[in-house]
């Protein structure tokens, strides 16, 4: 287990299928990183982030949570410890956007018991972070597709996850709920130490909050490091096919990129 390491996996393999859709990744999550998972369409990346949520089986290799392998984890203590953000999350749409939110203290209250004061704090905490109180008694099927996604945003917050698993956390929002959505994940990894992990298809997005940014390309890690390097690398150009430049922007503390597609 490498120091400091949350969660941690070693060459790892998962197929689908029988095709391999992972394909010997390796790859460490720290206490307090913002890490950004990008790469082509059918790359893995959520396979790999639904493998880290003990949803799918792992073929070969190892993934440890604090580590302990995760296959060791009982559900209830696992879903205590990693949440997962999808960005179309199946809910009964005649809950309320309050009750979608309680889902996530399910794995600390255990089935049949009714809310703790604690619990109705987590959730409360987490409707406010999210900005979203205001529509706490609004059935979810009154909501729009950015609304339902910072509901479901809510209920992982209120899971008080040690790790934080996001697949596309930015689909069907504006570019407000954008800046609005990775602001929150910069707070609860900052204040809480949480390890958060998220697919973000904007490259631009992705390098200006990203600590540390994953390039897969083939089931395979292509590359991993700074996201300048990561996007100033080959092998990113390779599976993009784009040519990607960096460029200084006064006022802003990273680069701004531009593309052009490789013919």
């Amino acid at each position: 287990m490498t120091a400091s390491a949350l969660l941690e996996a070693e060459d790892l393999v998962v197929t689908r299928g029988g095709a391999p859709i992972l394909r010997g990744v390796s790859v460490t999550l720290r206490a307090g990183e913002a890490v950004a998972l990008v790469g082509p369409n059918a790359a893995g990346k959520s396979t790999l982030v639904r493998t880290f949520a003990g949803l799918l089986p792992v073929t070969s290799g190892i993934v440890r949570l604090e580590g302990k392998p995760l296959a060791e984890w009982g559900r209830s203590a696992l879903a205590r410890a990693v949440a997962l953000v999808t960005p179309e999350e199946g809910a009964p749409v005649l809950l309320s956007v309050q009750e979608r939110v309680a889902l996530g203290r399910y794995p600390h209250r255990g089935p049949f018991r009714p809310l703790t004061p604690a619990d109705r704090d987590a959730v409360s905490v987490a409707l406010h972070r999210t900005g979203i109180a205001h529509l706490a008694h609004r059935p979810l099927s009154t909501l729009s597709s950015g609304e339902r996604q910072l509901a479901a945003l809510a209920r992982s917050l209120a899971q008080q996850p040690r790790v934080l698993l996001l697949d596309e956390p930015a689909a069907h929002l504006d570019i407000g709920h954008q800046l609005q959505l990775f602001r929150i994940l910069d707070e609860i990894r900052g204040g809480g130490g949480v390890a958060v992990l998220a697919v973000v298809h904007d490259l631009q997005r992705a390098a200006a909050w990203a600590e540390r940014m994953l390039l897969l390309d083939g089931g395979r890690l292509a590359a991993s490091g700074a996201p300048a390097a990561v996007l100033g690398s080959k092998e990113c150009a390779r599976a993009f096919h784009v040519e990607i430049r960096g460029h200084a922007a006064a006022g802003l503390s990273h680069s701004v990129y531009s593309f052009e597609e490789i013919l």
